[in-house]
């Protein structure tokens, strides 16, 4: 009875610990003297914030959460056009009361057709406020129904700071903080199309024509997106998305600068560039990668007859990271009853997050002999 009971396992116990906190000093970034600022590596957590964090006027960037939420509401995919919106002849007359505002349109004609990947590039691109009363009435019947839908979004999304009085943003009581838009162009980003939309530089429409993106860091930087926002109540805004290659990886910078100084649009949304393109440059110096397990012995393996070898890895563990930051080493045993040869794979080492799927093997030094006889028949449970 004895010989037949099956050998026990060996145990991988690991000399690795369970967290570590990546060294150096704290990040300190650049941040603008005034207003408001925030950024994020996506999926790898915040290199911080700066500013009270109230909730302030936005601007334009409330399309984010326009564009989003249509999106949501009636998907389509990378390069496709989707169902088509009718202009009617209230958009029509809507447009021209406006033209001779300050605010941001492109021109409509009653019986044109968008696409809504069209009239979502007006929207994002050149900022159209018109575009967004004309989607809110689309999307939701009324552009009253859709901004109970963005107030409804943001609370699901946990933007505790935000609330949306108007689809465009023009309304000085549409509110947010960089911290709540980081985080709704993080989720944004998600949907292959809005990625799409938002690094156009530039789009042809059935009547207006070429418009051009406001978002003049496209194409620098690594700069993909996302938004930008000017009002005389907001000051110059930017939402912003980059990618970041570190040591053979890419990553992507995610935040928002709010409230920028400017005396007109130019000047504001020239204010909030400046002070990305600080913050995307501290941040190409602060994310590197960092090693958190050595190659080498990293434990050993055990059985319970008394038999143990050591345990190596051929490569380090390394993640993508800044100093501060505190990562999680997954340890993953490979059962394996009796004798292990030499070289043999049993577990792995890992770091695991939306950045990283970074895994190294954990194999034998040497042998581990398998119990002896006499062990097996005196064995107990």
């Amino acid at each position: 009875m004895q010989l037949s009971r099956p050998v026990p396992p060996a145990a991988l116990r690991l000399s690795v610990p369970a967290s570590i906190t990546l060294p150096g000093p704290a990040p300190d970034l650049p941040w603008p003297a005034q207003g408001q600022g925030r950024l994020d590596v996506d999926g790898l957590g915040t290199l911080g914030s700066s500013g009270y964090g109230k909730p302030v006027p936005i601007g334009s960037v409330a399309k984010v959460m326009t564009a989003y939420l249509v999106l949501t509401d009636h998907a389509i995919g990378p390069g496709q056009p989707g169902p088509a919106i009718t202009i009617t002849a209230a958009d029509e007359a809507d447009y021209r009361a406006r033209a001779t505002s300050d605010e941001s349109l492109v021109e409509v004609a009653a019986g044109e057709q968008l696409t809504e990947r069209q009239a979502l590039e007006a929207l994002m691109l050149p900022s159209a406020n018109n575009i967004a009363q004309i989607l809110a009435a689309w999307d939701a019947g009324s552009v009253d129904a859709f901004v109970a839908k963005m107030n409804a979004t943001a609370a699901e999304l946990g933007l505790t700071g935000t609330h949306y009085t108007d689809p465009s943003g023009l309304a000085p009581t549409t509110v947010s903080t960089a911290s709540d838009q980081t985080l709704l162009a993080q989720r944004a980003l998600r949907i292959p199309a809005f990625a799409e939309i938002v690094a156009l530089p530039s789009t042809t429409l059935p009547v207006a024509g070429t418009v051009r993106n406001y978002n003049s860091l496209l194409g620098t930087d690594g700069v993909f997106g996302v938004k930008t926002g000017s009002t005389t109540e907001a000051g110059g805004n930017l939402v912003f998305a980059a990618h970041l290659a570190v040591g053979g990886r890419t990553v992507t910078l995610v935040g928002a600068v709010l409230g920028q100084p400017g005396a007109a649009t130019p000047q504001q949304l020239a204010a909030a560039g400046d002070a990305t393109r600080k913050l995307l440059e501290a941040a190409r110096r602060l994310v590197q990668v960092y090693t958190v397990a050595p190659a080498g012995q990293v434990g050993e393996l055990r059985g319970d007859w008394g038999s143990s070898v050591p345990v190596r890895t051929a490569a380090p563990v390394q993640v993508v990271g800044w100093a501060g930051r505190t990562v999680t080493i997954d340890e993953r045993p490979v059962e394996w009853g009796g004798a292990v040869p030499a070289g043999q794979r049993v577990g792995t080492l890992a770091v695991h997050d939306a950045a990283d799927d970074t895994a190294v093997d954990v194999q034998t030094g040497s042998a581990l002999p398998g119990p002896s006889l006499w062990w097996r028949l005196t064995r107990t449970p």
